[in-house]
């Protein structure tokens, strides 16, 4: 059996921080794709492939990709959120397969919205929400 070198073992490690480096690094992109029970019933998990897809062909590690609850509209679903870094998010709806590597390549790549395939997401009612002045 070989015999490993510091050299090897110094390889190795760099490869290592390099590695999980990439993990813990702040995204400039995030992308998330809702997959409560409307969202996988309407799709859902062929988006999430097609967008996993699409990160791996980019090479890009400052964008990460999450699976989120049901978005409470579920009449668009599947739903995906695109969120650039330092600008509003942006939610696309009745997504498929197609769609979605479109909006990668388009938005998440080059920062341009499709808005033809947005959805405005109600804000939640706070009004029925009491304070108390101390």
């Amino acid at each position: 059996m070989a015999k490993i070198t510091i050299e090897d073992l110094q390889r190795i490690k760099e490869k290592t921080l390099h590695e999980t480096a990439l993990r813990h690094q702040q995204p400039n992109v995030r992308v998330t794709v809702h997959m409560g029970d409307c969202g996988i019933a309407a799709g859902a998990r062929q988006v999430m492939n097609a967008v996993i897809e699409e990160l791996g062909k980019s090479g890009r590690h400052d964008i990460h990709v999450l699976a989120s609850d049901c978005l409470g509209v579920c009449e668009t679903e599947p739903n995906v959120t695109v969120a650039v870094a330092g600008q509003n998010p942006v939610v696309y709806q009745k997504m498929n397969a197609e769609k979605v590597r479109q909006v990668f390549e388009r938005h998440v790549l080059n920062n341009e919205v499709l808005t033809d395939h947005t959805v405005e997401v109600p804000e939640p009612d706070n009004s029925t929400q009491t304070s108390k002045e101390a």
